[in-house]
């Protein structure tokens, strides 16, 4: 974990993160960590060895719920054990997602319907449940995870930039809908990150090469670089900042 800054209002707030467990999600859960923060996260894969090595490293243990994000009852349910061990999740973060490639002459409606459930479908129904507990509470953040690909236009997964795209919409009018609460909705757009599930399916040496070449900082990018960014807009240091897409790419896009 490269340093941080530190954010005091997050001690201590119960934080709930969607795919939690791997790549970019494992990296925000301990960066929630270190803050103090009351961690619970979701994911399908077992993930309790993780849990329990992030309290050997941080002094701080997450609450692990093993469960499929595209069951809503499961989700509802993950999020309410959440809010009654930690009290009322006033931190969302939805990072859990798929970008599996597809040839859109391809794709049958099954198909269809599994990446929207991933990709759009839970990160709606989440908000929703979060946000009724925001509501009681007096205040919340979310942080809903897009992607640069929609911005690019790029090829190979239409399902997925389109559920990208519907993200950035969702939340600007979430944030309008819920500003008068004191919820405050905002996108992070990461670029190209080399989780370890990249590099095994996508990231081969001339493909990373050559989006390295589009960027402007001429680094790949981390996990890591992606917990600074979230604690950021899910702590009071951007307490005025709402229904925005936050660009964290190396500089791909350029936005404003």
């Amino acid at each position: 974990m490269t340093d941080t800054a530190t954010y005091p209002d997050l001690s201590g707030a119960s934080v709930f993160i969607t795919g939690g467990g791997s790549g970019i999600g494992a990296a925000l859960t301990e960066g929630f960590l270190r803050q103090g923060s009351k961690v619970a996260f979701i994911g399908r894969s077992d993930a309790s060895a993780f849990a329990s090595e992030m309290e050997q490293a941080t002094g701080n243990k997450p609450l692990f719920i093993q469960g499929d994000i595209t069951d809503i009852a499961t989700l509802r349910a993950a999020m309410d054990r959440a809010a009654a061990a930690h009290g009322p999740i006033t931190r969302l973060v939805n990072n859990a997602a798929n970008d599996q490639r597809h040839a859109t002459l391809d794709v049958d409606e099954d198909f269809y319907d599994w990446s929207q459930s991933i990709n759009l479908k839970s990160y709606f129904f989440s908000c929703q449940h979060a946000i009724r507990g925001m509501k009681s509470v007096g205040y919340g953040h979310i942080v809903n995870f897009s992607s640069i690909s929609y911005m690019m236009g790029n090829a190979g997964y239409a399902i997925y930039t389109a559920a990208n795209g519907a993200i950035t919409a969702m939340t600007r009018s979430l944030a309008r809908e819920f500003g008068p609460d004191h919820i405050r909705v905002n996108a992070l757009a990461p670029g190209w990150v080399l989780t370890q599930k990249q590099l095994d399916k996508w990231a081969d040496p001339q493909s990373v090469a050559a989006h390295v070449e589009r960027q402007c900082l001429k680094e790949t990018l981390a996990p890591e670089d992606i917990v600074n960014p979230t604690l950021f807009l899910s702590s009071n240091a951007s307490r005025m900042m709402t229904g925005q897409a936050m660009v964290v790419d190396g500089g791909v896009v350029v936005t404003g």
